[in-house]
């Protein structure tokens, strides 16, 4: 097996080892003191030529004003909810899917929220607090006109969009990246290479999916294959659900350990991120549920990334 499929999560022992600070980013305000110099200069008459032109008045600056806020239409109340399955369709596309900048924040729904198509677009879901009694938290990607954009669960490359609301932020530190070419995973924290690991991928008929997606949070699956580790379960889904055989449908896409050495470096997943153990063991340690994850083709792998 290579896909995850959603035990309920352990919420004891995983929520102790991957709860994350909670941060409330703020920006700062600074203000910029001029200085004027009052020594004497070259004096200038105080009379003017006749024939000297009045200069005309000059109008102050104007304040740039804030973007105003879309308003949000009502969302029925039978929208589906954003669940471990298949999510709606009519969201709009990720518009930057391949981009290795942190996303360095991600949004915490407090009640049901509704999300839509575009900042005063159209309802298309409702996102809960929890999926599956795991909490969500899901990266930021951009806001805009008082909204803000998320990637959205159960989804590939895919955002949804939401309007003010009963929703809290945290920090974000961590960023994994994945290349495909060369089978191996980047750790970086605040932007900073932390290790790398090879690890086992796709095949070509099953790949793992491109693009950024994040951890959704942790699954029991005990068991020989998973070398007796938890597993992440990632907010990702096989680009072809029909490719995956029948009793792994349903399932999202996995980063755990797997059993066999062998297929570490090679491509014989059905579509999930195989890690030796231990190196699964110190991300179970680190890592916090709305971790980003990206996966690309080829990656120089940098010392360190710009800043979010």
């Amino acid at each position: 097996m290579a896909f995850v499929r959603f035990n309920p999560f352990t919420p004891g022992r995983a929520r102790r080892r991957a709860a994350a600070a909670l941060g409330v980013l703020c920006a700062a305000l600074v203000l910029t003191m001029v200085v004027v110099n009052d020594a004497p200069g070259p004096r200038r008459s105080t009379e003017r030529s006749a024939a000297e032109p009045t200069p005309a008045p000059v109008a102050p600056p104007t304040t740039p004003t804030a973007e105003p806020t879309l308003p949000a239409a009502p969302p029925p109340a039978d929208l589906p909810v954003v669940d471990y399955g298949p999510a709606p369709r009519g969201f709009p596309r990720d518009p930057a899917p391949m981009s290795t900048v942190r996303l360095g924040e991600g949004l915490r729904p407090i009640r049901r929220i509704a999300a839509y198509d575009a900042p005063g677009g159209r309802p298309r879901a409702f996102l809960a607090p929890t999926i599956s009694g795991v909490p969500v938290t899901t990266p930021i990607v951009t806001r805009r006109a008082g909204w803000t954009a998320v990637l959205l669960p159960s989804a590939n490359r895919t955002i949804a969009w939401v309007p003010p609301g009963p929703w809290s932020t945290s920090e974000l530190r961590d960023l994994l990246v994945v290349a495909r070419q060369n089978h191996r995973l980047y750790w970086y924290r605040d932007d900073r290479l932390v290790r790398s690991w090879p690890v086992g991928l796709g095949m070509p008929a099953q790949p793992t999916p491109l693009g950024r997606t994040f951890i959704l949070g942790r699954s029991a699956l005990p068991g020989r294959v998973y070398a007796d580790t938890e597993v992440f379960a990632l907010g990702a889904v096989p680009d072809d659900p029909d490719a995956v055989p029948a009793g792994l449908r349903g399932a999202h896409i996995g980063l755990h350990a797997w059993y066999n050495p062998r297929d570490i470096g090679r491509n014989t997943s059905n579509g999930c991120i195989q890690i030796d153990r231990k190196a699964q063991e110190l991300l179970l340690s680190e890592l916090a549920p709305g971790t980003e994850l990206v996966v690309v083709d080829q990656f120089p792998a940098p010392e360190t990334l710009p800043a979010p």
